[in-house]
C-alpha cells in the first residue's frame, strides 16, 4: 500500500491529542469549573461549554469539505462528480445535525437537562455502529449499493462498511488521495483474507460501539448528576482505547496469515466490479469457503 502510518506519527499524535483535549478534557473542565467556581446561571454554564465544544471536529469538517469540493481535488472518491462528497463526510454532516438538536434541546430550558448533555459521544457511537452494521447486513443479503458510497458507484457490489471508512479517512484526512483509494480497492479485491479481516473488524467495532453506548446510556440515566456527566464524556474514550488495544495484535496476526497465504499461492483475487458492465458479488464471506452469494 502506498501509505505508511509510521511516517505520520507526529501529525497523528498531535491531532488525537487536540481531539482528546477538545472532546474529553474541555467539557469536563468547563462544567466543573463554571458550575462550582462561578455564580453563572446553570443555563449560561452549558451555553458556554456547548459553544466551546467540538472546535477540532468543526475545523476538520470544513477542511474535509473544502478538500473534497475544490475544483482540482485529488482526494475525492474515484470517478465522482465534484458535487459528490465522500460517504464519511455525508455521515459527518448527519451526526452534527443530530448533535445540534440534542444540545439545543438540552440547553434551551432554564434548568439544563444535564443527562441529555452527557449523551453526544454515545449518540455518535450509536449512529456509526448502526450504519456500519446495517451496510454489512445489506451486503451479506446481496443488495447492491442504493447510491454512490464513496468510490463504489450506485448499483454495484457494496464493500464492507469499514473499508469505506478507511478509504475516506486515509484519502482525505491522511492526504493519501485517489492514489490510496485505488490501491486500497485493488488490495480489497485481490485478497479474501483482507476482506474477511475488515468484515470481522467492522462487526467488532460496530457491534462493540452499540453495546458500549447502551451501557454508557444506562449509567448516564441512573447515576448521580456529576457522575453521569463525567461517564458520558469519558467512557467512550475508555472503549476506544480498549478496542484499539485488542485490534492491533488481531490485525497483525491476520496480516501475517495473509502474507503466508500469498507466499504459498493460496489466494485467488476478484476482478474489479468497478469496471464490470454488470454488478457482481465478491467471493464467500470466509476466505476458506467457495464463492457464494452474499
Amino acid at each position: 500500500m502506498p501509505y505508511s502510518l509510521r511516517d505520520r506519527k507526529k501529525s497523528i499524535t498531535f491531532f488525537w491529542t487536540l481531539f482528546v483535549v477538545d472532546t474529553l478534557a474541555q467539557p469536563l473542565i468547563l462544567y466543573f469549573t463554571l458550575w462550582y467556581c462561578t455564580d453563572l446561571s446553570h443555563n449560561l454554564v452549558f451555553t458556554i461549554s456547548t459553544a466551546a465544544l467540538g472546535g477540532v471536529s468543526v475545523a476538520e469538517y470544513f477542511y474535509r469539505f473544502w478538500t473534497l469540493f475544490k475544483k482540482d481535488s485529488v482526494v475525492r472518491p474515484l470517478n465522482a462528480r465534484r458535487s459528490w462528497l465522500d460517504f464519511f463526510q455525508i455521515n459527518f454532516t448527519v451526526v452534527w445535525l443530530i448533535l445540534a438538536v440534542e444540545l439545543i434541546v438540552g440547553t434551551v430550558q432554564e434548568e439544563p437537562y444535564i443527562r441529555l448533555l452527557a449523551m453526544p459521544l454515545p449518540t455518535v457511537m450509536y449512529y456509526f455502529g448502526a450504519v456500519h452494521l446495517t451496510l454489512d447486513f445489506l451486503r451479506a443479503r446481496g443488495y447492491q449499493a442504493p447510491f454512490r458510497i464513496s468510490s463504489t458507484p450506485k448499483g454495484y457490489v457494496m464493500p464492507t462498511a469499514l473499508y469505506v471508512l478507511i478509504e475516506d479517512i486515509v484519502a482525505v484526512d491522511g492526504a493519501g488521495g485517489q492514489k490510496y483509494r485505488r490501491a486500497l480497492r485493488d488490495r480489497y479485491l485481490a485478497s479474501p483474507y483482507f476482506r474477511q479481516m475488515l468484515f470481522e473488524m467492522n462487526c467488532f467495532w460496530g457491534g462493540g460501539s452499540i453495546i458500549w453506548a447502551t451501557i454508557t446510556t444506562i449509567l448516564i440515566f441512573t447515576t448521580p448528576r456529576d457522575v453521569a456527566y463525567t461517564l458520558g464524556w469519558s467512557l467512550p474514550f475508555v472503549w476506544a482505547g480498549l478496542w484499539t488495544i485488542i485490534t492491533i495484535p488481531w490485525v497483525q496476526t491476520d496480516l501475517r496469515r495473509e502474507k503466508a497465504a500469498w507466499a504459498m499461492g493460496n489466494i485467488q483475487g476478484e476482478p474489479s466490479p468497478m469496471i464490470s458492465p454488470h454488478p457482481r458479488r465478491l467471493q464467500g464471506l470466509s476466505p476458506y469457503q467457495e464463492g457464494c452469494n452474499l
